[in-house]
């Protein structure tokens, strides 16, 4: 049910959406056609930074880390303003009216804007010097740059080192020039930089190396003047005096060691005279020494064996005492020897201890003496050093920029375009159809939510808790050239109309109690309660029954005019005592003005009246004149019509007229605008409210019932009339399904 309404409300609301969905692919095919065909050329260019390797003598190129951030900073410089400004040099685009606005015809808004614009700048030229603000810019040689420059664009290849580049313009060979000006303007401009960046360094070379050539030559010479004031040769050197004074030293040492071991000997000597010690102090005694303990041995055991007084031993003594002698002599000897050996070291160590003194003062003179050397030889060696780097660094400069390339070229040159890119015509329409869809799909929905009309009488049961009698139809221009509208009840009696004029019959009719005075009514004016009024009398007085018409609009009436009676005496004379019954009672002979025009004053196309269900025209023609009905047409408007209806001529009129009359049937002014209808409606059996057929919003029948509670009228029900049957089939509704083409056999006429 859910998707039933869904389509209902599509059906109901189908030609919003099929003007919704023909309009913005219309316009757009409109704006299509009127724009101007732009061209858009692309090339490509790579962009490839590289780096000289100064240090390696062959030609390597050294690739760089390429960032997306350094490939859209580098699309940002191409598509700048320089270069948009040297692409409309090179183009002469400042002559295209394309780019240079001025170029273009004007209009007179334009040219009166223009002109005063002039008149003011005029002024303020007068008013200041042009010495403090200097030349006025060119605005037309500005605005031309800002346009080339919109209409180039460079972008990264995503996940490349490629760049590219695209320009719009109306003539495609303009545009492909444009592109290949950009790129050639692009890479040139890097290669002018880079080499203007080379000589910019060398330049700086050059000028330090000669500074650092003066500081070399002034050090250098203040070096020289210091050795000639200080009396030092060019080789000689504070290390030569430390190489002397260490020689000195480890001889100083050797002579100590020498003089040590003298005197050891001396003492080694001396104590063994003194003490008769048992080390030797030299190789010759040592044979002494063992000799004269051999005899001593000897003449121990021979002094023991033969006694001491014995020549013998006599003889053995004077031999130890020689031997003892003798030893003494050696020792005495090598004494005055080893003291002579001592001597000598002790004069070599104190020639050395001299000699190493005079060393070591000497060198600390020269040492203090050459502190402002060595800082000046270390200021011209580090000149030195600066000197030979620059020098080296202009080699390698120069070996660079012999070797030196664009870090970008071409790869793909524009060509001129062969198909415009804008307008593009399939997919703008396809959008443009996509887009209409959906507008009318929102169309419909909006139009739902803000429908707050009547469409059914499902709707109308629902919302007033009335039943609804009717859906009369919308006589269609081509239905009513075969009868007018007030007569198609009776010329036409087979028709839809003139059923739905008996269905409120039948809903009258067919309650608990039959009335007799019915008032027709609506919320508001062209609802069709007139037409309604006069169809259910013609309809009633066709099936036999004695019906009273009374035109109770007199602020409107339209009775008189539609049953071409005179109007000049009516009801509201009637009411007033002015005229009689007999003077305001007109019969209704049906047929005698058939010829009268469709489109004459007062004639409601739209509204719709119904036909007697027990009516018997011969096959959908001209019934024969009835005399069943009679009328009573407003009369002279007056002010009073509220105090009129309220008066007893109103309620005498009644009363008569239901002794007489079968069915009375009072067209009543609208009730939200006339008082006069509440009053009507409260004297009436029934109340009929007429509804527009989703025309009268809901608040405004709802108030309308409102009034009519108010002033204790019987409603009996509703009619939805001016339906449009083909929109209603549509619809879905189910009382809808009267309309269907399945029923037109029932409706020949």
């Amino acid at each position: 049910m859910h998707m039933r309404a869904m389509i209902g409300i599509f059906r109901r609301h189908f030609w919003a959406f099929l003007f919704a969905s023909v309009l913005v692919p219309g316009c757009a095919w409109i704006a299509i056609q009127r724009t101007i065909p732009r061209y858009t050329a692309s090339g490509s260019l790579i962009y490839e930074p590289s780096d000289y390797k100064v240090r390696e003598l062959e030609s390597i190129l050294r690739t760089d880390p390429t960032t997306e951030a350094v490939m859209a900073s580098q699309a940002e410089v191409l598509q700048s303003l320089k270069i948009a400004q040297r692409v409309a040099d090179r183009g002469n685009l400042y002559e295209n009216p394309e780019f240079n606005a001025s170029l273009r015809p004007r209009s007179t808004t334009s040219r009166i804007i223009g002109w005063v614009r002039a008149q003011v700048g005029d002024a303020e030229d007068n008013a200041r010097p042009d010495a403090a603000y200097g030349p006025m810019p060119d605005p037309a040689r500005d605005a031309t740059v800002l346009a080339v420059h919109d209409a180039l664009h460079a972008a990264p290849v995503r996940a490349s080192r490629v760049l590219e580049v695209t320009f719009t313009a109306e003539d495609p060979l303009v545009a492909a020039a444009a592109v290949n000006n950009a790129m050639d303007i692009y890479i040139k401009d890097q290669f002018t930089a880079k080499a203007a960046a080379v000589y910019r360094a060398t330049s700086w070379l050059d000028q330090r190396a000669g500074a650092l050539r003066a500081e070399v030559r002034k050090a250098e010479d203040r070096i020289a003047a210091y050795r000639v004031e200080h009396n030092f040769s060019e080789g000689m050197h504070a290390g030569l005096d430390a190489e002397k004074i260490s020689h000195l030293s480890e001889d100083l040492i050797t002579a100590r060691v020498d003089l040590a071991t003298a005197d050891a000997r001396l003492d080694a000597a001396r104590g063994r005279a003194g003490a008769g010690a048992q080390a030797a102090i030299a190789a010759s005694v040592v044979p002494l020494r063992a000799n004269l303990e051999q005899l001593t041995a000897q003449y121990q055991a021979q002094s023991s064996r033969i006694g001491a007084n014995h020549p013998d031993a006599e003889s053995g003594r004077r031999q130890i005492d020689d031997a003892r002698r003798a030893v003494e002599a050696e020792i005495a000897r090598v004494v005055a020897a080893t003291e002579q050996d001592r001597r000598a070291a002790n004069d070599r160590v104190t020639a050395l201890e001299y000699n190493l003194r005079s060393a070591q003062k000497d060198a600390d003179t020269e040492a203090k003496a050459r502190i402002p050397l060595n800082a000046m030889e270390r200021d011209a060696e580090a000149s030195r050093a600066q000197l030979l780097a620059v020098l080296e660094r202009i080699q390698q400069t120069a070996q660079q920029h012999a070797l030196e390339t664009s870090e970008a070229h071409e790869i793909s040159l524009a060509f001129p375009p062969r198909q415009p890119s804008w307008p593009r015509p399939v997919p703008t329409m396809g959008a443009a159809t996509a887009a209409g869809a959906l507008l009318g799909l929102l169309l419909v929905h909006f139009r739902h939510l803000t429908d707050s009309t009547l469409h059914s009488g499902e709707e109308v049961r629902a919302f007033v808790k009335l039943p609804c009698f009717a859906l009369v139809p919308e006589l269609s221009r081509a239905q009513l050239r075969t009868a007018p509208i007030e007569e198609f009840v009776n010329r036409r009696p087979l028709t839809a109309f003139a059923e739905q004029i008996r269905a409120v019959r039948a809903g009258l009719w067919l309650g608990a109690e039959r009335p007799k005075v019915v008032a027709v009514t609506a919320a508001r004016p062209s609802e069709g309660k007139s037409v309604l009024a006069l169809s259910l009398a013609r309809s009633a007085a066709l099936s036999g029954e004695k019906v009273l018409l009374i035109d109770c609009d007199i602020r409107r009436p339209s009775l008189a005019y539609r049953l071409r009676a005179d109007n000049s005496k009516g009801l509201s004379d009637l009411l007033r005592g002015r005229a009689e019954m007999q003077d305001v009672l007109h019969a209704d002979h049906l047929g005698d003005h058939a010829s009268r025009p469709m489109n004459s004053p007062g004639t409601n196309v739209g509204t719709n009246a119904g036909t007697n269900a027990g009516s018997r025209a011969a096959d959908g023609g001209e019934s024969k004149p009835r005399g069943g009905m009679h009328f009573v047409p407003a009369g002279n408007p007056s002010g009073d019509a509220f105090g009129l209806f309220m008066g007893p001529e109103m309620a005498r009129l009644l009363s008569d007229a239901r002794q007489e009359y079968a069915l009375i049937v009072l067209d009543s002014p609208p009730v939200q605008a006339i008082t006069e209808a509440r009053v009507l409606a409260a004297v009436a059996d029934a109340t009929i409210m007429c509804v527009r057929w989703r025309a009268t919003p809901r608040d405004v029948v709802s108030y309308s019932l409102e009034l009519l509670e108010d002033a204790h009228a019987q409603v009996a029900g509703v009619v939805l009339t001016r339906v449009d049957p083909r929109a209603h089939v549509r619809s879905g509704y189910a009382d809808a399904e009267m309309y269907h083409r399945r029923y037109k056999a029932y409706y020949p006429g």
